[in-house]
């Protein structure tokens, strides 16, 4: 199957998914206790400002023509008005969304950095001193919760540190473009500042599960035939290792890459609540508290989306890392 056909296809799947995940969302809201009248109207509102309210929401309407009316409007880019605030869903979440990206992107990086080296290291090295490390380094990463982590790292490095405690501070196309039209770095120190202790606390888990992955992986390519064959014919052994070897342990790394980078976009909810960060997190949390469900359902469709958009890059760099896998 060429390329072609194979974006097409995957992109007709993505689209019933994303359906899919439109349906439910809409759905719950059907099925939670409590009504978002209730938030809305004052505790003494009597039954006809109730009843008026339902009218403008549309809350009284046959449950297929509302959902027939949200498909609608999703398609042409509109998720509802906020029951709470009265402005756009969509220019709410996506004010939010960099702020996710960003702290999902960054936890990512710190995780391939540490994780691949140290699997490498550890498969190669093994019964060495830093395979016990780096073993005893992924056991702990998997078991230590991400909460707990982060008040932990709050009071040991950001109370009375030089970390702030929480909030975004800067984004980080700001800090560059401060940079570039500037020539000032205090812009991207800034955003280095805030980010650092999220981007550690939600990367601590994602790198342990990468570092016993990767060495898992080269372990089992080391022992192949066609690496003895290699270094039988005199190949540097940095090339075998890192060329051969890790290049087949990439398969199963990038599938749980994509995996993971989806997860910790939808899953960054804790980790921006202990650092107070300004994402989809915190959006989430607040719209909940307050029954807002145009911010909540068009969230979790953001989120939907996300993972769906990761997994098929995740599939093209699949036919990159191994040409012997076929687009089917």
């Amino acid at each position: 199957m060429s390329m072609g056909r194979f974006l097409f296809r995957r992109g007709l799947q993505g689209i019933f998914v994303i359906w899919g995940v439109v349906t439910v969302v809409f759905l719950l809201r059907f099925v939670t206790p409590g009504s978002p009248i209730t938030v809305i109207a004052p505790l003494n509102a009597s039954p006809q400002l109730k009843h008026r309210i339902a009218m403008e929401l549309g809350l009284n309407k046959p449950l297929y023509v509302q959902y027939g009316e949200y498909i609608w409007n999703l398609l042409h880019g509109d998720m509802g008005y906020s029951y709470v605030s009265g402005t756009q869903a969509s220019s709410r979440i996506f004010a939010r969304l960099p702020a996710t990206i960003e702290l999902a992107v960054a936890s990512s990086i710190v995780a391939i950095v540490l994780s691949i080296p140290l699997g490498v290291i550890s498969a190669t090295r093994r019964h060495d001193p830093v395979d016990y490390l780096a073993t005893t380094f992924s056991l702990t990463g998997i078991s230590t919760p991400n909460f707990w982590l982060g008040i932990m790292l709050v009071l040991l490095l950001a109370v009375g540190g030089s970390f702030p405690t929480g909030h975004r501070g800067m984004g980080f196309f700001p800090a560059v473009e401060m940079l570039l039209t500037q020539g000032s770095i205090s812009g991207l120190v800034t955003w280095g500042k805030h980010i650092f202790l999220p981007a550690i606390t939600l990367g601590t888990y994602f790198t342990a599960l990468i570092t016993r992955l990767t060495r898992s992986g080269m372990l089992d390519e080391l022992g192949k035939t066609y690496i003895r064959a290699s270094r039988a014919k005199g190949l540097p052994e940095t090339l075998v290792r890192y060329k051969h070897a890790l290049r087949n342990t990439l398969i199963p790394v990038i599938t749980v890459l994509g995996l993971q980078l989806g997860t910790l976009i939808g899953g960054a909810v804790i980790t921006e609540q202990v650092f107070a960060w300004p994402g989809l997190g915190t959006l989430i949390i607040h719209s909940i508290n307050t029954r807002d469900w145009p911010l909540i359902q068009g969230t979790l469709i953001i989120i939907g989306t996300g993972f769906v958009l990761v997994n098929i890059a995740v599939d093209f760099l699949y036919a990159y890392i191994n040409p012997q896998v076929v687009y089917e």
